[in-house]
């Protein structure tokens, strides 16, 4: 997805802090979690906005399914409301006891463009550029006219993304098959990840041509600072030991987000 100026989406009162849950069952049978969670989802208190996503398959953004492997990317009001999801909520219960592998990290937005479903899911957000490593969150509602094109033009920046140094995991989203894509990726700092966004030839053809052709009716571009991650994503922690400092350790987990690593 296109990089372009990011501005202040609309406040919401008591600030917020994203999440990004990414887990793994043993059986296709997951399938049927989406439809549980949702519910479960609507009466979570201190939830402003969230979206269950079925992933790609790998570390592959471009088309394909991975039945066993869903996401939730969630923003609430404060830290508290999201420490309470994962104490009390029945659905993190379920990643901890049928989970084969779940990955988990806490977010602070850093700057944002865009709408989700019409709406601005951030609260206030101060655009810096922070030292340390950097998610970023891209999401697109592609026209149906443009779907050929978009589709021919991702291996491409697929296959780039995949070699780029600095670029710690990856992974395609999806809310809608084909028509409403997302992708979420780990990056070392800002500098990797605007080399690639800026400096990759398969990923500049694709911004020209989302531009000059109106390849998608809606986009949002997101990028935060990832912190306290738990469990592990293909068998790893992608920020281990980026976002862990000698004293991190000393200090004990936040109750409730200690999920079983495969």
């Amino acid at each position: 997805m296109a990089q372009a100026d990011l501005v202040r989406p609309a406040a919401r009162p008591d600030g917020t802090i994203a999440s990004f849950h990414l887990v793994r069952y043993p059986t296709l049978g997951a399938v049927r979690y989406a439809a549980y969670d949702r519910p479960v989802l609507r009466r979570t208190a201190g939830l402003a906005f969230w979206r269950v996503l079925g992933t790609g398959r790998g570390g592959s953004t471009g088309p394909g399914a991975d039945l066993r492997r869903w996401a939730l990317f969630a923003v609430w009001h404060d830290e508290r409301a999201l420490t309470r999801f994962l104490e009390r909520s029945p659905i993190p219960a379920r990643w901890r006891d049928r989970a084969d592998e779940s990955w988990h990290v806490r977010l602070t937005p850093l700057a944002a463009r865009g709408r989700w479903g019409g709406t601005p899911p951030f609260g206030p957000v101060a655009p810096r550029e922070p030292a340390g490593p950097v998610a970023v969150l891209t999401r697109a509602s592609i026209r149906p006219s443009r779907l050929a094109a978009f589709h021919r033009a991702s291996p491409a920046v697929d296959r780039a993304l995949s070699r780029q140094d600095g670029c710690l995991a990856a992974i395609g989203l999806g809310e809608w098959p084909l028509l409403r894509q997302a992708t979420f990726s780990l990056w070392r700092d800002t500098r990797a990840m605007h080399r690639f966004a800026r400096g990759e030839q398969a990923h500049r053809h694709v911004i020209e041509q989302v531009r000059a052709r109106g390849w998608y009716s809606e986009e949002l571009f997101a990028r935060f600072t990832p912190h306290t991650s738990e469990g592990t994503w293909n068998g790893t922690d992608p920020l281990h030991p980026v976002t862990r400092d000698p004293s991190a350790s000393e200090s004990p987990r936040p109750p409730g987000v200690r999920l079983r690593d495969a």
